[in-house]
C-alpha cells in the first residue's frame, strides 16, 4: 500500500508507466492520499518518456535507496541535473558537499564504502 511507502518530493523511484514502459527518476508532486505520484522521467526503455513528467499509480513504484556520493565527478553530474531540473535546495547542498570534498579530498576518496558488505562484488578499492 502507498501509504506505508511514505514518499516524498524528491525522492528517486522506478517503476513502470501505465503503458508498462520501465521508468526511472524522481518524484515531482504527490497526490493528496498518495496514490498517484508525478515522476520525472529520467531514464525509460521508451526514449520519448525521458525528461517528461508523468502521473502514476504509486503502487507501481518502488523507492530507491539513497547513495552515498562521495567524488566530485558525480557530485558535478547531480549538479548539473538539479541545474536542469531548477531545484535550487538541492543545488545549494550538492555545492556543499563538491566544497567539502575540494577541502578534504584525501578522507572521501581513500576507500568508498558505499556498497554494501552484502553485495557479491564485495567493497570496491576506487584508488586502483
Amino acid at each position: 500500500m502507498a501509504g506505508n511507502k511514505q514518499f516524498e518530493n524528491g525522492d528517486w523511484v522506478q517503476g513502470r508507466s501505465r503503458e508498462g514502459e520501465l521508468i526511472h527518476g524522481f518524484i515531482e508532486t504527490l497526490s493528496r492520499n498518495e496514490d498517484l505520484v508525478k515522476v520525472n522521467v529520467v531514464e525509460s526503455d521508451n526514449e520519448k518518456a525521458i525528461g517528461k513528467a508523468i502521473w502514476i499509480p504509486s503502487k507501481w513504484t518502488e523507492k530507491l535507496s539513497d547513495l552515498e556520493i562521495s567524488n566530485e565527478s558525480d557530485v558535478l553530474a547531480l549538479i548539473d541535473l538539479a541545474l536542469i531540473s531548477k531545484d535550487e535546495t538541492w543545488f545549494m547542498e550538492l555545492s556543499g558537499k563538491l566544497e567539502s570534498i575540494k577541502i578534504h579530498p584525501k578522507l572521501i576518496t581513500e576507500k568508498s564504502d558505499f556498497i554494501s558488505g552484502g553485495n557479491r562484488i564485495a567493497k570496491l578499492d576506487l584508488n586502483k
